[in-house]
C-alpha cells in the first residue's frame, strides 16, 4: 500500500506495506471481565487507556509510522553499506590482491576501510536514533501490550480476525519510560 491511500475512520495498516486492517472495538476485546481487568492494569502501568478505541487507533497508526521510519533508516544506510562492502570484498579478491605494489594495496585497504567505517557509523547512528528514542520505545511498549491483550481476548473466546492486530511483537527497544510519558502528557495538556 502506498502512503497516498486514505484510511477509513477505524482503519490502520498492520504491517509495513501490508493490507489495511479494521480496529476491533474495545467492547469486543474486553467482553471477558478478566481481559478487561488486565487492560485496566496495563493502563496504569503504561499510562495509556487501552479501552479507548480512538486512542488505540491512534497508537496503531503511530506504530505503523514508527515501523516505516525504522525501515527507511535501515535502508538509507544499510543498503549502501552492504553494496559497497560487497564490492570492496569482490574487488579485493579479484583484482587488488594481485597488484604488485604493496603500497597500492595498502592504499586501497585504507580508503575502503574508511568508507566502510563511515557508512557503518551513519548506519549505527541512525539505528540508535530510532531505536533509542524514548517516546518511540513507549509507543512500542504500548503496542506490544495491546498485542498481548488481543491474544488474551482471543483465548477468552473473542471473535477476532486471524493474526489481529497484524503485526509482530517488538522484542527490542520496547521499554516503557514513565518520566517520558508523563512529560509528554504534560505537553499535551498545555496545548
Amino acid at each position: 500500500m502506498d502512503d497516498s491511500t486514505e484510511l477509513g475512520e477505524w482503519e490502520f495498516i498492520g504491517r509495513r506495506g501490508g493490507a489495511v486492517s479494521r480496529l476491533v472495538p474495545g467492547e469486543v476485546l474486553y467482553a471477558d471481565p478478566q481481559v478487561k481487568v488486565r487492560a485496566q492494569t496495563a493502563a496504569k502501568e503504561l499510562l495509556f487507556d487501552f479501552t479507548d478505541d480512538r486512542a488505540v487507533l491512534s497508537m496503531l497508526r503511530s506504530r505503523h509510522d514508527d515501523e516505516e521510519a525504522m525501515f527507511a533508516t535501515g535502508a538509507r544506510w544499510g543498503v549502501p553499506l552492504a553494496v559497497i562492502g560487497l564490492f570492496v570484498v569482490i574487488y579485493w579478491a579479484g583484482v587488488v590482491r594481485y597488484w604488485e605494489s604493496s603500497a597500492a594495496r595498502s592504499g586501497y585497504l585504507a580508503i575502503a576501510s574508511i568508507l566502510i567505517l563511515l557508512l557503518a557509523f551513519f548506519f549505527v547512528r541512525g539505528a540508535v536514533k530510532i531505536w533509542g528514542d524514548r517516546s518511540r520505545q513507549n509507543l512500542r511498549a504500548r503496542a506490544h501490550k495491546y498485542r498481548e491483550l488481543t491474544h488474551a481476548a482471543r483465548r477468552a473466546g473473542a471473535d477476532l480476525p486471524s493474526h489481529y492486530p497484524h503485526y509482530g511483537p517488538y522484542p527490542f527497544a520496547a521499554n516503557f519510560h514513565r518520566q517520558t510519558a508523563l512529560a509528554e502528557s504534560d505537553e499535551e495538556g498545555e496545548r
